[in-house]
């Protein structure tokens, strides 16, 4: 009876809204077919020929190329009047005005609809050989009584609600529950220190905390639950705590803490989706600036999602029934937009991965390709460079003939571990799509693919900016460099539908970081390589902010966690090249009496680096 209401009940803003076309699903490839079948809304636009064409109408004709697609791909309960409000001048981004819709019912209620068995989500536990599928009923049928659970505790539409997990299914649910009723998440990565949590909780004005009693990564067990308790003991205005269970494992529960299976199972699994407008807020997720406070970038509804479905569509050449590999945690963006939003939208079934590319063994990313059969696999390029020291054996011992595209995120990829990636993993059948991306920018901007068919793809280099996105070289001065064989500050010279709306309650900081430094343009922080012929190669942060693992950290927060050493007066934090992490820090700290410095030993491959007084936490890049 719970499913059959789900069924009916949750149907009902589907029922009210236009149908997407039935061809999109199985829309051909982009490296095979017409245009047409490739992208199907191209038959509404003005004479294209080929990818090169569709670009060009994507960026001088934005309005016609967005707003086509935005009405194709998505399911609207109230149709939008106008396609866009932007000026990058004033700081006004607005998209889809108007329209209302559902992010869930658009990653959800609709696939139930024609295929309620297919399984959305592949939980790839920490424990070897372990997975659990869920379907796309299941989901729901989770989704739902998680939202419940929120309502009825409290929660409501416009409330932000922290999110400390794992990657796990309920991890999912609860992302996907606070955008079913109306509120806001922010998911903190499940590796934060306590005083990192309060920090974005109370940024975040949060009065509730979904985490689990324990995680388990690597084989190891993490004490989550008891981290949100000392957390929580900074922040005053937390009225509730939902725990589930990870483990089998009783932690100790507070007054404010929340059973949360328990609580699920006494609510019914149909929820009532919120009518939002395109331009609320879906989710804050925090990243590193130049300062020691860092920042709680705000995503929208409709632009977001449109722009996560899309860029995971045709950079990954993503198909009906593939199976889609991002070994991301959903505490980072990459988890939002490619596990997440841009595969459940659309209607694909995604891996969510809880454990570490070296356990039990440097194999284990490959052995759950051969048992998953994973066709599109995307990864951090340390986590490349990391296996390549293992060896080839580690790679070929399992099949990995499922595979039809790698791909790299986070960080600029080096020629050889590129190459490797290529010729060993992807046994030169596999094109390698080197991805350019941020927090702030929602979802992939420069990538090799799509292209025209047979386009080349050149080792270590992101390439060709994806639909409607018009990137910019500017020199110091703040002129344009229209020629080809120069570097500067990467721009970005109009909005897009999936860029940041602004910092959570400090619009002024999102104007100064990023439109003010270059007046009428995005500035990325990041400087650029523009070849002879025009592609884009990315060379590294301008600002002061180092890319570690492919993780941006502000130096300022190392210094201030360095600071509050007992023998340390001042200190001064910089970058230097490190042959698996891209870029490692070295604290040049001095004490009260200025002739020592600090120990700040590694702790572990690939994680950045913990110092002895107090941990620092990794950053989204």
């Amino acid at each position: 009876m719970a499913r059959l209401l789900a069924r009916t009940c949750c149907f009902k803003a589907l029922s009210q809204a236009p149908r997407c076309p039935s061809g999109l699903v199985a829309a051909r490839p982009w490296s095979h077919g017409t245009l047409t079948a490739y992208m199907p809304e191209a038959v509404a636009f003005p004479r294209p020929k080929d990818h090169q064409h569709l670009y060009k109408v994507s960026v001088e004709q934005s309005d016609i190329f967005w707003g086509t697609l935005g009405r194709s791909r998505l399911t609207w309960i109230t149709p939008f009047h106008s396609v866009q409000d932007c000026d990058l001048c004033q700081g006004r981004v607005s998209w889809f005005l108007g329209g209302k819709l559902n992010v869930t019912v658009n990653c959800l209620d609709r696939h139930v609809h024609v295929a309620p068995d297919k399984v959305a989500l592949i939980w790839e536990k920490d424990e070897p050989g372990e997975e659990v599928r869920v379907t796309y009923r299941e989901l729901l049928e989770l989704t739902c009584r998680l939202g419940n659970t929120l309502k009825r505790q409290g929660v409501k539409q416009g409330d932000r609600v922290t999110i400390y997990m794992p990657p796990c299914p309920l991890a999912v649910a609860s992302m996907l529950a606070c955008a079913r009723i109306g509120a806001v998440h922010a998911v903190v990565f499940a590796g934060f220190s306590a005083d990192s949590l309060a920090d974005r909780i109370r940024n975040a004005q949060s009065e509730t905390v979904i985490t689990v009693n324990q995680g388990l990564r690597g084989g190891k067990i993490i004490e989550l639950k008891k981290t949100v308790d000392q957390a929580v003991k900074q922040c005053p205005g937390v009225k509730r705590v939902l725990v589930s269970m990870r483990t089998t494992s009783k932690v100790p529960m507070t007054a404010l803490d929340v059973p949360l299976e328990e609580e699920m199972m006494k609510e019914e699994a149909c929820c009532e989706p919120a009518v939002m407008d395109s331009e609320d807020m879906l989710f804050l997720l925090y990243t590193s600036g130049s300062t020691g406070k860092p920042k709680g970038l705000v995503h929208s509804q409709a632009g977001y999602l449109l722009f996560a479905a899309l860029t995971h569509k045709y950079v990954f050449d993503y198909q009906d029934r593939d199976i889609f590999g991002c070994v991301a945690d959903i505490g980072w963006i990459t988890g939002h937009t490619y596990v997440v939003y841009g595969p459940l939208c659309n209607g694909g079934t995604t891996v969510l991965f809880e454990s570490t590319p070296v356990y039990p063994n440097p194999g284990r990313y490959w052995e759950t390709v051969e048992r998953l059969r994973i066709n599109q696999f995307y990864g951090a390029p340390t986590a490349i460079r990391l296996l390549l020291r293992y060896g080839d054996e580690w790679v070929k011992k399992y099949d990995r003939s499922s595979l039809k595209l790698l791909g790299s995120v986070g960080e600029p990829i080096n020629k050889e571990a590129w190459e490797w990636y290529f010729r060993v993993v992807g046994e030169t059948r596999c094109p390698v799509v080197d991805t350019w991306w941020q927090t702030e920018t929602g979802g992939i901007c420069i990538s090799p693919r799509p292209s025209n068919p047979g386009a080349e793809i050149l080792p270590g280099m992101a390439m060709r900016p994806f639909f409607g996105i018009s990137p910019s070289l500017l020199d110091d001065k703040g002129n344009v460099l229209l020629e080809n064989d120069v570097s500067g500050a990467l721009c970005i010279s109009q909005a897009w539908p999936g860029m940041a709306r602004t910092i959570y309650n400090d619009h002024k900081r999102f104007l100064e970081t990023y439109l003010t430094p270059y007046p009428g343009f995005y500035f990325t922080g990041d400087g650029a390589y523009r070849t002879s012929e025009g592609y884009y190669q990315l060379t590294g942060r301008m600002d002061d902010v180092i890319n570690i693992s492919g993780h941006r950290l502000g130096t300022a927060e190392v210094e201030d966690v360095v600071n509050h050493h007992v023998a340390v007066a001042e200190s001064a934090v910089i970058g230097y090249p490190h042959e698996i992490k891209g870029e490692g820090h070295t604290p040049a700290a001095q004490d009260t009496l200025g002739c020592q410095s600090l120990p700040h030993p590694h702790q572990g491959k690939g994680q950045g680096m913990t110092f002895s007084s107090r941990p620092y936490a990794r950053e989204p890049g």
